[in-house]
């Protein structure tokens, strides 16, 4: 389970160092790979395969002929890419990927159970901003849910 935010700069390449606490979750399945790929709210998301392999497969059936559904099998299937960790625990974000999300050096890798969100800073900060503007009630589905 993937949970916490923390702070990584990119190095002069684009590679992003996995939080060592998370490399042995990573690494401990049977594939030992990682999909990247983009989010609609400009950030990427981060799965180990056997995570996305089930999410792909539902996009899969979405019909092709709506064109919402057509741009959002686009964006999540479309931009996916698959990748392994390297012997330092970096993986290669590519360049549309990086311009994509607005992703310069300071990034944000943020835990979100089975994977992670991976935001630039400043997005970051946009989000969490948010909770500044004063109490706001829960969404929708969240009514009866307490800490």
């Amino acid at each position: 389970m993937f949970q916490g935010v923390v702070g990584i700069n990119l190095d002069a390449k684009g590679r992003l160092a996995i939080p060592t606490k998370h490399r042995e979750a990573i690494t401990s399945g049977p594939e030992k790979k990682l999909v990247l790929t983009s989010h609609p709210h400009r950030c990427l998301l981060i799965y180990p395969s056997e995570a996305w392999a089930p999410i792909r497969a539902q996009i899969m059936t979405f019909p092709s002929f709506d064109p919402k559904l057509s741009l959002w099998k686009r964006l999540l299937v479309g931009f996916a890419e698959e990748m392994e960790l390297d012997n330092s625990g970096r993986v290669l974000i590519s360049t549309s990927q990086r311009h994509f999300a607005g992703l310069e050096k300071r990034i944000m890798l943020v835990g979100q159970g089975s994977h992670f969100e991976l935001w630039s800073e400043s997005s970051w900060e946009q989000q969490i901003s948010q909770f500044d503007e004063g109490p706001t009630s829960p969404p929708p589905g969240m009514e009866d849910f307490a800490l």
